[in-house]
């Protein structure tokens, strides 16, 4: 919720999708509609957020804006929030409840909280070190949901205005509270870093063999080429020791920007959505696997799982095992 501190009014930002699927893009028009009609909320709506060029119309106007942003886009929220850092459109991600499933919270399942944790390293993530601007940035999937009553309840909640009638969108718009930005866009595929994860290792610019990775003027690794990486090939997500890459376009949701908590959430998402082979394959093998086939498709040498690779496949089987690691071997025990 919009906190004391900032005004009651906010922009919305309505990012088309990339198909042309008519109900898609009934559903962001409603949205504009009925946003449009909300005291304080002035609505853009540009071409999807990942495909916007450089130096183009949108990112120009998303720039311009200071205050607090709601944004809704086909692509996931984690996803959404740093395709926007990377362009200098920053701030802290605001909490939303649209699209999050409560209905576990109170199940009895054995828990490990009883427990003392692990002790973990504490390491620098590049926002503790580089604070992003103090403004709130709303990420709203729209894949939660296919009523606007449901994003306009988001919307009044985020306000801190509770629960409002809903907004008639056969109503005209006055005031021009809508903008719509009419962009030429080409569908891109490029790697998006979660600086809140990101602990600046290079471990991608090391593994990335096409100069799509680069550093900046204080040494903060960035993608300095994003139209260098290959069409589909997420590998360098697969080798990041944070879960830090996201690929907002890739099927599987732990690359595509899907959150995860923790340690395990993430090892279930490394062998169960990350694709990786079910023969008890390795997340980096898969990686060295796929940078390899695109090497050898613009006529480069396989490279296969190098030294700095196999490094990193020490450094994971070392780990020692926690609660997934011991029900796993369990279950391969039983031999199902």
């Amino acid at each position: 919720m919009i906190s004391a501190a900032h005004p009651t009014t906010c922009t919305l930002v309505v990012s088309k999708g990339q198909s042309r699927n008519p109900a898609k893009r009934g559903l962001e028009s409603a949205i504009a509609q009925a946003a449009g009609q909300i005291d304080g909320v002035e609505v853009l709506v540009v071409p999807h957020l990942y495909d916007l060029p450089k130096g183009g119309e949108s990112l120009e106007r998303l720039r311009e804006i200071d205050g607090d942003l709601i944004v809704c886009s086909w692509i996931f929220s984690r996803a959404a929030h740093w395709v926007l850092d990377r362009n200098g459109i920053g701030g802290t991600p605001g909490d939303v409840e649209l699209g999050i499933d409560d209905s576990d919270d109170e199940s009895e399942t054995p828990s490990a909280a009883d427990s003392e944790p692990p002790e973990t390293e504490v390491v620098d993530r590049v926002t503790d070190l580089y604070p992003r601007p103090d403004r709130q940035v709303y990420c709203l999937d729209l894949k939660s949901s296919e009523s606007v009553e449901d994003y306009v309840a988001e919307i009044n909640r985020i306000l801190g205005r509770g629960e409002t009638a809903p907004a008639d969108t056969s109503l005209p718009i006055v005031g021009g509270k809508i903008v719509e930005v009419e962009e030429t866009t080409k569908r891109r595929w490029y790697p998006v870093i979660d600086f809140s994860r990101c602990t600046n290792c290079m471990e991608c610019i090391d593994f990335c063999l096409f100069g799509v990775y680069g550093v900046d003027g204080v040494e903060n690794i960035l993608v300095e080429q994003p139209d260098n990486c290959r069409k589909g090939c997420p590998a360098c997500s697969r080798v990041c020791p944070e879960n830090a890459i996201i690929f907002p376009q890739h099927k599987a949701p732990a690359i595509a920007g899907a959150q995860t908590d923790g340690d395990e959430g993430f090892k279930i998402d490394l062998s169960q959505l990350f694709g990786a082979p079910t023969d008890k394959g390795d997340p980096i093998a898969t990686a060295a696997r796929e940078r390899d086939e695109q090497l050898l498709l613009t006529g480069r040498e396989a490279v296969g799982i190098d030294d700095q690779l196999k490094k990193r496949q020490a450094a994971l089987s070392e780990k020692p095992k926690d609660n997934l690691d011991r029900l796993i071997d369990s279950l391969d025990e039983l031999d199902l």
